[in-house]
């Protein structure tokens, strides 16, 4: 008989707790056990594996990095667009350090509930996108430049990588106008 209150979803939100107090490399089974009060077999009625607590973890931790990039974006386009989105995505990085490098997983096709966060985290910038009128194949490539400059942003500002003594967020700045500049002259945009 499974413990009272133990169910799949407080497994994750265990783990999305040691990972946020921890980091992900703190996570375990014997981990969530502890803080569950139970033995670690108990766990295997709710999780099948540490790996299929991973995904569990990415799914939410993705699903909820798309509704903090579609809030920010809301009712807003072009430079104003990309300055929130942006916002957004450095504020979830530095909110939640533990759960942001789950969000990079690909999502597993078996997961539903995980390709759909993905879809609407990409959905919360292709919108972003059309207000520069990039779309299709052209807006996967400026999703990637996007992504790409913003997780290595978040990574290094994460890890201590920004040493030199000028002021990060005048960086983080530069970047987002440089982004916005760069969709302006997108080379496949529709006009």
């Amino acid at each position: 008989m499974p413990r009272a209150g133990l169910s799949p979803a407080a497994v994750v939100d265990i783990a999305l707790g040691i990972v946020d107090e921890d980091g992900p490399g703190a996570l375990t089974l014997a981990a969530v056990a502890g803080r569950a009060g139970v033995a670690v077999p108990s766990l295997y009625k709710h999780i099948r594996n540490l790996g299929a607590l991973h995904q569990k973890l990415a799914a939410a931790a993705t699903a909820e990095l798309a509704e903090v990039l579609t809030a920010a974006t809301a009712g807003r386009a072009g430079g104003d667009a990309v300055e929130a989105i942006a916002g957004a995505y450095r504020s979830y990085a530095r909110d939640r350090p533990g759960r942001y490098p789950t969000t990079q997983r690909v999502p597993d096709a078996a997961d539903p509930a995980h390709v759909a966060g993905a879809e609407r985290a990409v959905a919360a910038i292709t919108a972003v996108l059309r207000g520069y009128s990039i779309a299709g194949d052209e807006a996967i490539h400026a999703t990637r430049m996007l992504r790409s400059a913003l997780h290595g942003f978040v990574s290094l500002e994460a890890s201590g990588g920004f040493g030199m003594p000028q002021d990060v967020d005048g960086s983080f700045t530069r970047l987002v106008t440089a982004l916005d500049l760069a969709l302006r002259s997108w080379p496949g945009r529709a006009t």
